[in-house]
C-alpha cells in the first residue's frame, strides 16, 4: 500500500475498523445468552479478521509519522478494536479446541463403523 495522506489513511483505517467490528461481532458470544456455548469461528470469519488486520498493518507500516486529529481518532478506534480481539482470543482458542476434540471423536466413530462394516462383510 503506497503512503496515503493522513486524512485519506484515517478514512481507510476507519473503514477497516468498521469491518473488523463486523467480524468481531459475528464471532463474539451473544451477551444476551451467557449460558450458550461459544460459536465456532468459521474459516470465512478467520480470513476476514486476518485480512483486515493485515491491511491495517500494511497501511500503518507505509505511513509517514505525519498525524492529524482524524488519524489519531482512527488509530485509537483501531487500538480498541484490536484489544477487543485480544480479549476474545482465549475464548476462540478454547472453542476451536473443543471443536477439534468433537471432530476427532466423530472420526473415531466413523472409523469404527467402517471397520465393523468391512469385518461383517468378510464373515458373510
Amino acid at each position: 500500500m503506497p503512503p496515503l495522506a493522513p486524512s485519506e489513511f484515517s478514512q481507510t483505517l476507519h473503514e477497516i475498523n468498521s469491518r473488523l467490528r463486523f467480524w468481531l461481532d459475528s464471532v463474539a458470544p451473544d451477551p444476551a445468552q451467557p449460558e450458550a456455548p461459544n460459536r465456532v469461528i468459521t474459516p470465512q470469519q478467520m480470513a476476514g479478521l486476518l485480512s483486515e488486520l493485515m491491511l491495517a498493518g500494511e497501511g500503518l507500516r507505509a505511513q509517514p509519522n505525519v498525524r492529524d486529529a482524524a488519524l489519531d481518532q482512527a488509530m485509537s478506534e483501531y487500538r480498541e478494536t484490536v484489544e477487543r480481539l485480544r480479549a476474545l482470543l482465549p475464548a476462540i482458542h478454547s472453542t476451536l479446541l473443543r471443536e477439534r476434540a468433537r471432530l476427532e471423536q466423530e472420526r473415531a466413530r466413523v472409523q469404527a463403523a467402517t471397520e465393523w462394516a468391512f469385518g461383517s462383510r468378510q464373515t458373510l
